[in-house]
Protein backbone atom coordinates (compact mmCIF):
# COMPACT_ATOMS: atom_id res chain seq x y z
CA UNK A 1 0.00 0.00 0.00
CA UNK A 2 1.62 3.39 -1.46
CA UNK A 3 1.50 6.34 1.60
CA UNK A 4 0.77 8.82 -1.21
CA UNK A 5 -2.31 7.29 -2.28
CA UNK A 6 -5.01 9.85 -1.33
CA UNK A 7 -8.54 8.44 -1.95
CA UNK A 8 -11.00 11.87 -1.99
CA UNK A 9 -14.76 10.80 -1.89
CA UNK A 10 -17.13 13.32 -3.04
CA UNK A 11 -20.26 13.21 -1.10
CA UNK A 12 -21.92 16.57 -1.12
CA UNK A 13 -25.28 15.78 -3.70
CA UNK A 14 -28.73 15.44 -3.12
CA UNK A 15 -29.80 12.66 -4.43
CA UNK A 16 -33.08 13.99 -5.70
CA UNK A 17 -34.22 10.83 -7.79
CA UNK A 18 -34.14 9.33 -4.78
CA UNK A 19 -36.41 11.77 -3.16
CA UNK A 20 -38.47 10.92 -1.07
CA UNK A 21 -36.36 8.25 0.61
CA UNK A 22 -33.35 10.84 0.35
CA UNK A 23 -33.61 14.54 1.75
CA UNK A 24 -31.97 17.53 1.68
CA UNK A 25 -31.57 16.94 5.55
CA UNK A 26 -29.88 13.47 5.00
CA UNK A 27 -28.99 12.39 0.99
CA UNK A 28 -28.62 9.06 -0.66
CA UNK A 29 -25.23 8.64 0.16
CA UNK A 30 -25.98 8.92 4.31
CA UNK A 31 -28.38 6.49 3.82
CA UNK A 32 -28.50 2.77 4.27
CA UNK A 33 -30.65 2.00 0.45
CA UNK A 34 -28.91 -1.61 0.18
CA UNK A 35 -30.48 -2.93 3.86
CA UNK A 36 -27.07 -3.88 4.61
CA UNK A 37 -26.27 -1.82 8.41
CA UNK A 38 -24.12 0.50 6.14
CA UNK A 39 -24.90 3.82 4.42
CA UNK A 40 -23.31 4.55 0.80
CA UNK A 41 -20.27 6.84 2.07
CA UNK A 42 -19.67 3.56 5.03
CA UNK A 43 -19.23 1.35 2.59
CA UNK A 44 -17.12 3.87 0.03
CA UNK A 45 -14.51 4.58 2.60
CA UNK A 46 -14.51 0.55 3.46
CA UNK A 47 -14.04 -0.55 -0.17
CA UNK A 48 -10.93 2.09 -0.47
CA UNK A 49 -9.49 0.69 2.97
CA UNK A 50 -7.35 -1.90 1.11
CA UNK A 51 -6.02 0.76 -1.28
CA UNK A 52 -4.87 3.20 0.94
CA UNK A 53 -4.75 4.26 4.98
CA UNK A 54 -7.57 5.82 6.64
CA UNK A 55 -5.22 8.91 7.20
CA UNK A 56 -5.10 9.65 3.17
CA UNK A 57 -8.78 9.79 3.19
CA UNK A 58 -10.35 13.14 2.28
CA UNK A 59 -14.59 13.49 1.98
CA UNK A 60 -15.40 16.36 0.11
CA UNK A 61 -19.09 17.58 1.17
CA UNK A 62 -21.42 20.64 1.42
CA UNK A 63 -21.26 22.56 4.84
CA UNK A 64 -24.48 21.06 5.98
CA UNK A 65 -23.36 17.64 6.38
CA UNK A 66 -20.13 17.81 7.48
CA UNK A 67 -22.03 16.56 10.91
CA UNK A 68 -23.49 13.63 8.74
CA UNK A 69 -19.66 12.54 7.69
CA UNK A 70 -18.45 13.16 11.26
CA UNK A 71 -21.08 10.77 12.64
CA UNK A 72 -20.90 7.66 10.03
CA UNK A 73 -16.67 8.07 9.81
CA UNK A 74 -15.60 8.84 13.38
CA UNK A 75 -12.17 8.02 12.37
CA UNK A 76 -11.39 11.13 10.21
CA UNK A 77 -10.25 14.18 11.17
CA UNK A 78 -11.25 17.51 10.77
CA UNK A 79 -8.81 18.39 7.87
CA UNK A 80 -10.16 15.25 6.30
CA UNK A 81 -13.26 16.60 5.69
CA UNK A 82 -13.87 19.81 3.16
CA UNK A 83 -16.18 21.67 3.67
CA UNK A 84 -17.98 23.35 0.60
CA UNK A 85 -20.40 26.44 1.09
CA UNK A 86 -22.33 26.02 -2.24
CA UNK A 87 -22.73 23.57 -4.72
CA UNK A 88 -20.22 24.24 -7.67
CA UNK A 89 -20.13 20.52 -9.85
CA UNK A 90 -17.69 18.25 -9.72
CA UNK A 91 -14.73 20.38 -10.92
CA UNK A 92 -14.10 23.18 -8.02
CA UNK A 93 -14.89 20.14 -5.95
CA UNK A 94 -11.77 18.33 -7.49
CA UNK A 95 -9.98 21.47 -7.76
CA UNK A 96 -10.37 21.97 -3.93
CA UNK A 97 -9.29 18.65 -2.81
CA UNK A 98 -6.29 18.24 -5.12
CA UNK A 99 -4.98 21.62 -4.39
CA UNK A 100 -4.90 20.82 -0.73
CA UNK A 101 -3.52 17.72 -1.03
CA UNK A 102 -0.45 18.84 -3.91
CA UNK A 103 0.33 21.48 -0.91
CA UNK A 104 0.93 18.92 1.93
CA UNK A 105 2.59 16.09 -0.76
CA UNK A 106 3.83 17.10 -4.07
CA UNK A 107 4.35 13.22 -4.65
CA UNK A 108 0.25 12.71 -4.42
CA UNK A 109 -1.52 10.00 -6.23
CA UNK A 110 -5.36 10.76 -6.45
CA UNK A 111 -8.16 8.41 -6.93
CA UNK A 112 -11.49 10.22 -6.84
CA UNK A 113 -14.72 8.39 -6.56
CA UNK A 114 -18.31 9.32 -5.69
CA UNK A 115 -19.95 8.04 -1.83
CA UNK A 116 -22.94 7.04 -3.96
CA UNK A 117 -21.94 4.16 -6.03
CA UNK A 118 -22.21 0.68 -5.58
CA UNK A 119 -19.29 -1.73 -5.93
CA UNK A 120 -19.89 -6.11 -4.58
CA UNK A 121 -16.77 -7.46 -5.66
CA UNK A 122 -14.01 -5.61 -3.55
CA UNK A 123 -10.99 -7.80 -4.48
CA UNK A 124 -11.58 -7.21 -8.49
CA UNK A 125 -11.99 -3.60 -7.62
CA UNK A 126 -9.00 -3.22 -5.29
CA UNK A 127 -6.96 -4.96 -8.51
CA UNK A 128 -8.60 -1.93 -10.81
CA UNK A 129 -7.77 0.33 -9.22
CA UNK A 130 -4.04 -0.15 -8.12
CA UNK A 131 -3.50 -0.69 -11.96
CA UNK A 132 -4.76 2.61 -12.35
CA UNK A 133 -2.52 4.10 -9.40
CA UNK A 134 0.07 2.51 -11.67
CA UNK A 135 -0.37 3.95 -14.39
CA UNK A 136 -0.91 7.22 -12.96
CA UNK A 137 2.21 7.29 -10.76
CA UNK A 138 5.22 9.11 -12.10
CA UNK A 139 2.91 10.23 -15.47
CA UNK A 140 1.16 12.78 -16.69
CA UNK A 141 -2.01 10.33 -17.62
CA UNK A 142 -5.39 11.32 -16.30
CA UNK A 143 -6.56 7.88 -15.83
CA UNK A 144 -11.04 6.56 -15.87
CA UNK A 145 -12.16 3.47 -14.79
CA UNK A 146 -14.38 2.17 -16.99
CA UNK A 147 -17.26 -0.84 -16.54
CA UNK A 148 -17.45 -3.07 -19.60
CA UNK A 149 -20.89 -2.97 -20.43
CA UNK A 150 -23.55 -6.00 -20.36
CA UNK A 151 -26.34 -4.22 -21.65
CA UNK A 152 -27.15 -1.20 -24.00
CA UNK A 153 -27.58 0.77 -20.70
CA UNK A 154 -29.21 4.56 -21.88
CA UNK A 155 -28.69 6.01 -18.21
CA UNK A 156 -25.05 5.80 -18.00
CA UNK A 157 -22.35 7.75 -19.88
CA UNK A 158 -20.03 5.95 -22.26
CA UNK A 159 -16.17 6.25 -22.95
CA UNK A 160 -14.48 5.15 -26.39
CA UNK A 161 -11.28 3.96 -26.77
CA UNK A 162 -8.70 3.59 -29.02
CA UNK A 163 -8.40 -0.46 -30.19
CA UNK A 164 -5.06 -0.07 -31.35
CA UNK A 165 -3.85 0.16 -27.70
CA UNK A 166 -2.02 -2.50 -26.28
CA UNK A 167 -2.23 -3.43 -22.82
CA UNK A 168 -4.84 -2.89 -19.80
CA UNK A 169 -4.04 1.28 -19.89
CA UNK A 170 -5.87 2.56 -23.39
CA UNK A 171 -5.94 5.73 -24.78
CA UNK A 172 -9.35 7.51 -24.61
CA UNK A 173 -10.99 8.53 -27.87
CA UNK A 174 -14.51 10.01 -27.52
CA UNK A 175 -17.02 10.21 -24.42
CA UNK A 176 -20.84 10.40 -25.02
CA UNK A 177 -23.59 10.87 -22.18
CA UNK A 178 -26.67 8.95 -21.46
CA UNK A 179 -27.72 7.48 -25.68
CA UNK A 180 -30.65 7.01 -27.13
CA UNK A 181 -31.69 3.00 -27.11
CA UNK A 182 -30.15 2.72 -30.70
CA UNK A 183 -26.86 4.27 -30.21
CA UNK A 184 -26.38 2.06 -26.70
CA UNK A 185 -26.69 -0.97 -28.91
CA UNK A 186 -24.35 0.26 -31.13
CA UNK A 187 -22.09 0.60 -28.86
CA UNK A 188 -22.60 -2.81 -26.88
CA UNK A 189 -22.13 -4.37 -29.97
CA UNK A 190 -18.67 -2.27 -31.06
CA UNK A 191 -17.08 -3.92 -28.23
CA UNK A 192 -14.60 -0.77 -27.67
CA UNK A 193 -16.57 1.31 -25.47
CA UNK A 194 -17.07 1.03 -21.59
CA UNK A 195 -19.46 2.94 -18.95
CA UNK A 196 -18.12 5.87 -17.57
CA UNK A 197 -18.42 5.40 -13.63
CA UNK A 198 -16.86 8.57 -12.53
CA UNK A 199 -13.78 6.82 -10.75
CA UNK A 200 -11.15 9.00 -11.59
CA UNK A 201 -6.77 8.83 -10.61
CA UNK A 202 -4.31 10.93 -11.57
CA UNK A 203 -1.11 12.62 -10.09
CA UNK A 204 -2.14 15.83 -8.40
CA UNK A 205 0.65 17.25 -10.50
CA UNK A 206 -1.18 16.10 -13.58
CA UNK A 207 -4.85 17.13 -12.24
CA UNK A 208 -3.48 20.56 -11.08
CA UNK A 209 -1.40 21.25 -14.31
CA UNK A 210 -5.08 20.39 -16.44
CA UNK A 211 -6.90 22.75 -14.61
CA UNK A 212 -4.15 25.72 -15.35
CA UNK A 213 -4.62 24.74 -19.16
CA UNK A 214 -7.95 24.39 -19.47
CA UNK A 215 -9.53 25.99 -16.52
CA UNK A 216 -7.23 28.47 -15.64
CA UNK A 217 -9.66 30.62 -13.09
CA UNK A 218 -10.45 27.70 -11.37
CA UNK A 219 -7.02 26.92 -10.70
CA UNK A 220 -5.79 30.48 -9.96
CA UNK A 221 -8.26 30.47 -7.01
CA UNK A 222 -7.07 27.46 -5.50
CA UNK A 223 -3.37 27.85 -5.89
CA UNK A 224 -4.05 31.07 -3.85
CA UNK A 225 -4.73 28.69 -0.74
CA UNK A 226 -1.15 26.90 -1.06
CA UNK A 227 -0.27 28.70 2.59
CA UNK A 228 -3.43 28.49 3.97
CA UNK A 229 -4.17 24.55 3.61
CA UNK A 230 -3.78 22.34 6.96
CA UNK A 231 -4.51 25.66 8.42
CA UNK A 232 -7.10 27.65 10.53
CA UNK A 233 -7.26 29.93 7.77
CA UNK A 234 -8.57 27.50 5.12
CA UNK A 235 -11.94 27.03 5.78
CA UNK A 236 -12.38 31.22 5.50
CA UNK A 237 -10.33 31.65 2.12
CA UNK A 238 -12.70 28.65 0.82
CA UNK A 239 -15.86 30.15 1.87
CA UNK A 240 -14.62 33.33 -0.29
CA UNK A 241 -13.64 31.66 -2.98
CA UNK A 242 -15.52 28.77 -3.83
CA UNK A 243 -19.39 30.82 -4.74
CA UNK A 244 -17.53 32.47 -7.75
CA UNK A 245 -15.77 28.99 -9.43
CA UNK A 246 -17.55 28.30 -12.42
CA UNK A 247 -19.90 25.64 -11.88
CA UNK A 248 -18.82 23.13 -14.33
CA UNK A 249 -18.00 19.16 -14.30
CA UNK A 250 -14.64 17.35 -14.31
CA UNK A 251 -15.82 15.27 -17.47
CA UNK A 252 -16.83 18.92 -19.37
CA UNK A 253 -14.07 20.88 -17.96
CA UNK A 254 -11.06 18.86 -18.13
CA UNK A 255 -11.72 15.17 -19.76
CA UNK A 256 -13.23 15.98 -23.01
CA UNK A 257 -10.70 18.75 -23.57
CA UNK A 258 -6.91 16.93 -22.34
CA UNK A 259 -4.96 14.55 -24.58
CA UNK A 260 -3.30 12.70 -21.69
CA UNK A 261 -6.76 10.55 -20.45
CA UNK A 262 -6.61 6.81 -20.35
CA UNK A 263 -9.35 4.14 -19.55
CA UNK A 264 -8.98 1.03 -17.56
CA UNK A 265 -11.44 -1.34 -18.21
CA UNK A 266 -13.10 -2.87 -14.67
CA UNK A 267 -14.69 -6.38 -14.68
CA UNK A 268 -16.32 -5.93 -10.91
CA UNK A 269 -20.19 -5.53 -10.53
CA UNK A 270 -21.12 -1.60 -10.31
CA UNK A 271 -24.11 0.37 -10.43
CA UNK A 272 -23.82 4.09 -10.18
CA UNK A 273 -27.67 3.50 -7.92
CA UNK A 274 -28.90 7.10 -9.64
CA UNK A 275 -32.58 5.89 -9.53
CA UNK A 276 -35.20 3.74 -7.55
CA UNK A 277 -35.29 1.27 -10.81
CA UNK A 278 -31.21 0.77 -10.21
CA UNK A 279 -32.09 -0.09 -6.32
CA UNK A 280 -34.93 -2.65 -7.61
CA UNK A 281 -32.09 -3.95 -9.34
CA UNK A 282 -29.89 -4.48 -6.98
CA UNK A 283 -32.22 -5.62 -3.97
CA UNK A 284 -33.17 -9.14 -3.21
CA UNK A 285 -36.46 -9.79 -4.50
CA UNK A 286 -39.49 -11.90 -3.76
CA UNK A 287 -40.91 -14.68 -6.67
CA UNK A 288 -42.67 -11.91 -8.03
CA UNK A 289 -39.53 -9.86 -8.45
CA UNK A 290 -40.65 -7.10 -5.90
CA UNK A 291 -38.84 -5.97 -3.56
CA UNK A 292 -40.71 -4.81 -0.17
CA UNK A 293 -39.31 -2.87 2.43
CA UNK A 294 -41.96 -2.55 5.66
CA UNK A 295 -44.79 -3.42 6.21
CA UNK A 296 -46.76 -4.24 2.62
CA UNK A 297 -49.16 -7.02 1.78
CA UNK A 298 -48.83 -7.66 -1.66
CA UNK A 299 -51.66 -9.11 -4.21
CA UNK A 300 -50.99 -9.60 -8.00
CA UNK A 301 -47.80 -7.39 -7.93
CA UNK A 302 -45.14 -8.11 -9.69
CA UNK A 303 -41.46 -6.19 -10.35
CA UNK A 304 -42.07 -3.22 -8.23
CA UNK A 305 -40.04 -1.95 -4.92
CA UNK A 306 -42.38 -0.97 -2.35
CA UNK A 307 -40.65 1.13 0.98
CA UNK A 308 -42.92 1.79 3.40
CA UNK A 309 -41.89 3.97 6.78
CA UNK A 310 -45.11 5.07 7.97
CA UNK A 311 -47.34 3.37 10.54
CA UNK A 312 -49.49 2.84 8.41
CA UNK A 313 -50.56 -1.03 7.01
CA UNK A 314 -50.31 -0.89 2.98
CA UNK A 315 -52.33 -3.05 0.80
CA UNK A 316 -51.03 -3.26 -2.58
CA UNK A 317 -53.13 -5.08 -5.78
CA UNK A 318 -52.09 -5.40 -9.38
CA UNK A 319 -49.37 -3.29 -9.27
CA UNK A 320 -46.36 -3.87 -12.26
CA UNK A 321 -43.18 -2.06 -12.67
CA UNK A 322 -44.22 0.77 -9.74
CA UNK A 323 -42.65 2.08 -6.92
CA UNK A 324 -44.92 2.97 -3.64
CA UNK A 325 -42.91 5.29 -0.98
CA UNK A 326 -44.93 5.20 2.22
CA UNK A 327 -42.94 7.68 3.72
CA UNK A 328 -44.37 9.95 6.99
CA UNK A 329 -45.06 12.86 5.08
CA UNK A 330 -44.99 11.84 1.83
CA UNK A 331 -46.36 9.28 -0.17
CA UNK A 332 -45.19 8.57 -3.70
CA UNK A 333 -46.59 5.82 -6.32
CA UNK A 334 -45.34 5.75 -9.72
CA UNK A 335 -43.78 4.13 -12.11
CA UNK A 336 -40.50 2.91 -10.50
CA UNK A 337 -38.67 3.72 -14.14
CA UNK A 338 -40.15 7.42 -14.38
CA UNK A 339 -36.14 8.37 -13.49
CA UNK A 340 -36.40 11.87 -15.69
CA UNK A 341 -39.73 13.19 -13.65
CA UNK A 342 -38.21 12.92 -10.06
CA UNK A 343 -36.59 16.37 -10.62
CA UNK A 344 -40.29 17.76 -11.89
CA UNK A 345 -42.02 15.77 -8.72
CA UNK A 346 -39.25 17.84 -6.20
CA UNK A 347 -39.44 21.01 -8.19
CA UNK A 348 -43.56 20.79 -7.65
CA UNK A 349 -44.02 20.14 -4.12
CA UNK A 350 -41.45 22.71 -3.24
CA UNK A 351 -43.41 25.33 -5.09
CA UNK A 352 -46.43 24.32 -3.78
CA UNK A 353 -46.27 22.48 -0.67
CA UNK A 354 -43.15 24.11 0.31
CA UNK A 355 -39.04 23.42 1.37
CA UNK A 356 -40.02 20.54 4.52
CA UNK A 357 -41.28 18.09 2.14
CA UNK A 358 -37.75 17.87 0.45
Amino acid sequence: MDSNVHIVIMAGGVGSRFWPYSRNAKPKQFIDVLGVGKSLLQLTYERFLSVSNKDNVIVVTNHDYAGLVKEQLPDLSDHQILCEPSRRNTAPCIAYAAYKIHAKDPNAIMVVTPADHVVFQYEKFANVAQQAIDAANGTDKIVTIGIKPTRPETGYGYIQYMEKEKGVVKKVKTFTEKPELELAKTFLESGDFVWNAGIFVWSTKAITNAFKEFLPDIAESFAEGEDLYYTNEEQVFIDKIYPACESISIDYGILEKSPNVHVIEGDFDWSDLGSWDSLHDLRDKDDDQNVVDGDALMFDCKNSIVKVESNRVVILDDLDGYLVGDFKDVLIVCKKDNEAKFRDYVAKVKLERGEKYI
